[in-house]
């Protein structure tokens, strides 16, 4: 008697399938279904990881840089590069990365960028120099955008179903203000206890875990029909961003000279070669055709903008906290706790509403909230207080957090399952990009108005003279080296020149957040 051949089909799992089968089998199937779950949501939360990692790594920066204006005396540019390198670099190379995760490897990229990463956080902590500090922040760029597209492409293969899939995005959006609600108190208690050198170090103990747990929970993911690397484009994307943001720091440093004006020029040109390139080439790094899609060209639109207005704000924020209020740098961090709370609930609680309500209203409603908060700023300027503080940082908490979770989920729904690593990657380009720009444009006013409102009492050394007359940390360092009067004389003069460009900072951050509002209200009509 023949052994019994074994069906070669696939197990159904429809329901018209299990209610034929038998108590036993749906009872296995039951199980089966729960433990995939399990392992889905338990992916997740090692994908978190990274996230967390990146978020809390920008907002312990911010409330770092006095620390280390006083430790290493950069000029302002100096000051806006090691802030903009990194995610200068990563904005740069995301779109590139993301491409190479579809080909290599979602999850064996992700592993690569986690351990490199690791590598160079320690030499950054211990950096002798800002340039040697400059040069960290750009590996770890380079590293970083290995870690972003490759989270968010994952998460598209690993929750199928559109419900599950949109409450995963809404806790890894929010999972950028749960590192922020938890970087201001983490780098608070590091920063007064430790040299600002320590903050640099969180990357170990958070990406140990992942490099162990992402080999048996995350299962591996790429594009089935991979083109070639496109070296050409790499460059391209690369030398599009370079030349602007180089173009825009040396107007805050020189004025508007053609010699200022030229890189900008540069990386225009280049940025239309690269689109060209991607128009054209057979297998393109990145996919053109997804701007065609209005829900996605529009989304990016709203993270670009809305992105820049807030680092932008927290640039200036957190050294108006603690450098004219005089707080800790953990008071300074508790005061945005508030508001970063508030980002997380909003981004989690959007999501029912999202089912219901088109992302047209939703989206444009919720940014008008962070325009309220923006405002608040603005017409109050340099008296702003504290308290102020907090509850304009709640208002564009509420807003931002809401918009973004839809518009992240919006990315990745309207592109192709194939094409999620690319697609993935113009959304954190978006983040980054604005995050560049935040401190680039709204950094590059304030460095300007700074220099032109500071009055430097006579008798300074010409090391000193610099200090005091690029940033307002460099001026607070120098005032401690002074005669009482005369020191009081200097803060008082740096603190009022740095708040003369406060408002009209704000100002702008009002005319971003409005223009998302008017971009959500055009491009998301059919968005459902």
């Amino acid at each position: 008697m023949s052994a019994p051949v074994v069906p070669t089909k696939p197990l159904d799992l429809t329901s018209t399938a299990l209610s034929s089968a038998t108590p036993q089998a749906r009872g296995a199937v039951s199980a089966l279904t729960v433990v995939h779950d399990r392992r889905r949501w338990w992916a997740l939360a090692v994908l978190m990881l990274p996230v967390l990692l990146v978020s809390i790594d920008n907002t312990v920066l911010n409330f770092a840089l006095p620390a280390i204006s006083e430790a290493t005396r950069p000029t302002g540019v100096q000051l806006l590069w090691m802030v903009d390198i990194y995610p200068l670099v990563l904005a740069g190379l995301l779109v590139a990365m993301g491409s190479l995760g579809d080909r290599i490897g979602r999850r064996r990229l992700l592993m690569i960028g986690s351990a490199g990463f690791g590598v160079v956080s320690v030499f950054a902590a211990f950096a002798p120099s800002i340039e040697g500090l400059i040069i960290a922040r750009a590996a770890l760029g380079f590293f970083g955008a290995m870690l972003m597209p490759s989270t968010l492409s994952l998460l598209r293969s690993t929750f199928v179903d559109r419900d599950q899939r949109r409450l995963a995005i809404a806790i890894w959006a929010t999972g950028f203000a749960a590192g922020s609600a938890l970087g201001p108190v983490v780098g608070g208690i590091l920063l007064e206890h430790f040299a600002w050198g320590s903050v640099f170090l969180i990357a170990v103990p958070v990406l140990l875990p992942l490099l162990v747990l992402a080999p048996i929970l995350v299962t591996e993911s790429r594009d089935p029909h991979p083109g070639r690397i496109d070296l050409l484009s790499i460059a391209l994307s690369l030398g599009t961003m370079l030349p602007i943001v180089y173009g825009i720091k040396s107007i805050a440093e020189h004025g508007v000279t053609w010699i200022t004006v030229a890189p900008i020029a540069l990386g225009l040109g280049l940025g239309v070669w690269f689109v060209r390139r991607q128009l054209h080439v057979p297998n393109p790094m990145l996919d053109m055709g997804l701007f065609r899609r209005g829900a996605f060209s529009g989304a990016v639109g709203v993270n670009l903008l809305s992105v820049t207005a807030l680092v932008g704000c927290l640039f200036f924020i957190s050294q108006h906290l603690q450098l004219v209020l005089g707080l800790s740098p953990l008071n300074a961090g508790l005061v945005l706790v508030p508001g970063l709370a508030a980002m997380i609930v909003a981004g989690l609680l959007i999501v029912p509403i999202a089912r219901r309500v088109r992302p047209s209203r939703v989206v444009p409603v919720a940014l008008l909230v962070s325009v309220a908060g923006f405002a608040s700023i603005a017409l109050r300027g340099g008296a702003i207080d504290a308290f102020w503080i907090g509850v304009a940082f709640v208002l564009l908490g509420i807003g931002i957090g809401a918009a973004e979770t839809v518009s992240n989920e919006l990315i990745v729904a309207t592109a192709p399952a194939d094409k999620a690593g690319a697609a993935s990657a113009v959304s954190e380009t978006a983040y980054e990009l604005g995050a560049v720009l935040g401190t680039a444009v709204l950094g590059t006013i304030l460095t300007v108005s700074y220099r032109a409102a500071v009055l430097l009492p006579d008798g300074l050394s010409a090391a000193d003279r610099l200090a005091a007359g690029e940033t307002l940390g460099g001026a607070v360092s120098v005032a401690r080296h002074l005669s009482p009067a005369a020191g009081e004389q200097l803060l008082e003069s740096a603190r009022h020149a740095f708040d003369s460009g406060v408002g009209l900072t704000a100002w702008i951050g009002v005319a971003l957040v409005l223009g998302a509002a008017v971009v959500a209200l055009l491009s998301l009509r059919r968005a459902r």
